[in-house]
């Protein structure tokens, strides 16, 4: 037991004291720190307000066009150009203005517009014009019409669905909606570390194949002890990483937190939230690591070049690809029949029954039954990796197919 806590604590030193642990760690840092601050930092990059010339040929659709761009936005400020039209795209060009409008009634008496710019690429402006417009073209039309102003309103308002669930045990609109925002980023923070993880186990195995360094590692310690040390240590790397960045991030959430009321901090739910939904975050978080670096340290022992491992282990990142983007399409279904059938496939089961538990009042034998089976499917894995492991770390040469999981295993009975 001596050598796994020393095999341990020198996986984990080692990776700790990385650059790449030290530069992912900071990364991350600097992004919730710039999402905590996202509002101070548009504001700071807005830039000038946009001047736009308008030349009014009507004489009667300048003021309310400026009043409803007014009231929309804050990024442009229409001005009125009394010169000719020819005048104004020369000011365009010398960027005097960053574009002209011509507005002008057609034969109806309905507002048209022709609007020049350097560059028309660029949609914002001319959708803000468009969107006005289209409010002013609908007032007139109603008004010829004789058509009350309020009647047109009262149709167009959107209709009003009250949602409300007769079971009593079901969540409310507003609970899946921060239910769904906090299962979002716990499936994405899910699906990250395990890839990232998963592939630092396997390629620290090659890595110390390639250098032979295993061949002293396996004299002093058996090939078991070895591979169950690596996973825990990087295991414990990860969770000293998450921890460091979910610290940070409620700290500046907490510290900013009259600032984010209501914003999108709200909509995922962090405040809101259950506590036993984070208490199922990590039992699955745990379970679907520990399922992955399983197979992640079994096929890295298959390989003696650092150059193999993406390839031997690609069935693990497909098999996370798919666990995530059927959650993916659970966020919006959760209670669908092929969420939920799949929610007890152990590859999927940490994302997809973590996703019905945040999202949908399931029965626990639901829950035990999927963790169970789960848990089997570890304890498995980890009984065949071991084996595996064994006789793989003792295999060298060019190593790309899982038809060597069968020469690892023989080779780990001739010990």
């Amino acid at each position: 037991m001596n050598k796994f806590w020393i095999i341990l604590s020198h996986t984990y030193m080692t990776k700790f004291k990385t650059k790449s642990f030290l530069i992912s760690t900071i990364i991350s840092l600097v992004f919730i720190f710039a999402i905590a601050n996202i509002q101070t930092i548009t504001e700071t990059f807005s830039g000038d307000t946009d001047k736009i010339a308008v030349i009014d040929e009507s004489g009667e659709l300048f003021t309310p066009l400026e009043e409803s761009v007014e009231g929309s936005t804050d990024e442009m400020d229409l001005i009125a150009f009394e010169g000719a039209e020819e005048d104004g795209k020369n000011a365009v060009q010398d960027e005097e203005y960053a574009a002209l409008i011509s507005l002008s009634l057609n034969a109806e008496g309905l507002p048209e517009a022709t609007y020049f710019a350097n560059n028309i690429a660029e949609a914002g402006e001319q959708s803000v014009i468009q969107q006005q417009l289209q409010q002013l073209k609908v007032a007139a039309a109603t008004q010829q019409a004789g058509v009350d102003q309020e009647t047109i309103t009262e149709i167009y308002s959107p209709v009003t669905i009250s949602k409300v669930a007769l079971d009593d045990s079901a969540k409310t609109a507003e609970e899946l909606n921060q239910a769904r925002g906090i299962v979002y980023v716990m499936l994405f923070l899910l699906y990250i570390s395990v890839i990232t993880y998963g592939t630092m186990i396997a390629n620290d195995v090659a890595t110390e194949k390639s250098s032979r360094v295993m061949e002293i590692l396996i004299s002093s310690a058996s090939p078991v002890t070895h591979m169950f040390a690596k996973i825990v240590g990087i295991a414990l790397l990860g969770l000293t990483q998450v921890g460091i960045i979910i610290g940070v991030g409620y700290s500046l959430i907490m510290s900013k937190q009259e600032e984010l009321t209501g914003g999108v901090f709200d909509y995922f739910g962090i405040q809101n939230t259950s506590a036993s939904v984070y208490i199922y975050a990590i039992v699955f978080f745990l379970l679907g690591y520990l399922l992955y670096a399983t197979l992640a340290a079994m096929l890295g022992s298959l390989v003696s070049r650092t150059e193999d491992v993406q390839q031997m282990i690609m069935p693990i990142i497909l098999l996370v690809m798919i666990a995530f983007f059927i959650a993916m399409f659970g966020l919006e279904a959760p209670d669908s029949s092929f969420v939920k059938i799949t929610s007890y496939i152990p590859f999927f089961a940490p994302m997809l029954m973590f996703l019905r538990v945040g999202m949908l009042d399931i029965p626990f034998w639901e829950v035990a039954l999927s963790s169970g089976i789960l848990i089997a499917t570890i304890l498995l894995f980890a009984a065949i990796g071991a084996r595996v492991y064994k006789g793989g770390v003792l295999m060298y040469g060019r190593s790309s197919s899982l038809k060597d999981v069968k020469k690892a295993i023989a080779l780990s009975k001739k010990e």
